[in-house]
């Protein structure tokens, strides 16, 4: 879930990124879109533009999505969930901090201070735990995903009012999601705001297969979603 790259920050960089860190708790963006939110480079806002945090950002080699400082408080986690991109992470400051994979295997991954970016694979389902003494503090980019034409355009929306519909999405769609992102079987991913769904193009085996997923929740009793084709 977690791979060491051979990309090293500076270890300069990273103490200033904490001499520097922005004011403000929970997820602060260092960035904006140039066009799609998940397939469209982003370019550093104003505010951050000859800072730290854009020389941090420069050691990344190719395009990237959004970039946001992230810290989690001693003590604290988040809900299970699954992302359909995935994600560099640059660990600017940890004590006895974890990325946890919740899916099979499940395995503990100790969040490490060495100014390498992290690659991770964020479709297993997984959470974050801070047990430390000190704000877990990381840096998180998002990997922009491919354009894929000639897809059909469909989209998926809850058709439950079930408490947290969200989670139910993450759980049950969005390590999907991740996997025929791979398999090059969707593309032009959006959220929707009409529908509190998602928007995308698929082709007929990623189509087929959300189908089946979606019926075999039905017949569980957990009739939580539907997929249409957009004519």
């Amino acid at each position: 879930m977690l791979i060491k790259t051979s990309s090293l920050v500076d270890p300069d960089l990273v103490k200033r990124c904490v001499d520097e860190l922005p004011k403000g708790e929970g997820k602060l963006i260092l960035n904006q879109p140039t066009g799609l939110f998940f397939h469209d480079p982003w370019t550093v806002k104003e505010q951050y533009k000859n800072t730290v945090w854009e020389s941090v950002l420069s050691t990344i080699e190719h395009p990237i999505g959004e970039a946001r400082i992230i810290i989690l408080k001693p003590g604290e986690c988040y809900r299970s969930h699954s992302d359909i991109d995935d994600r560099l992470h640059l660990n600017i400051q940890t004590d006895n901090s974890y990325i946890i994979q919740l899916d099979y295997p499940q395995k503990m991954f100790p969040i490490i201070k060495d100014c390498y970016w992290y690659e991770m694979n964020a479709g297993p389902r997984h959470t974050a735990a801070n047990f430390g003494s000190v704000p877990r503090i990381q840096l998180v980019v998002r990997k922009l995903l491919p354009k894929i034409d000639n897809l059909s355009p469909c989209k998926i929306y809850p058709i439950s009012d079930v408490f947290n519909i969200r989670h139910l999405f993450d759980h049950y769609i969005s390590p999907w999601l991740n996997q025929q992102v791979k398999a090059n079987r969707i593309s032009y991913f959006s959220l929707d705001a009409e529908t509190q769904g998602v928007k995308l193009s698929m082709d007929t085996v990623a189509y087929d297969q959300i189908v089946f997923i979606l019926e075999e929740l039905s017949k569980e009793g957990k009739n939580y979603f539907k997929v249409e084709k957009i004519k």
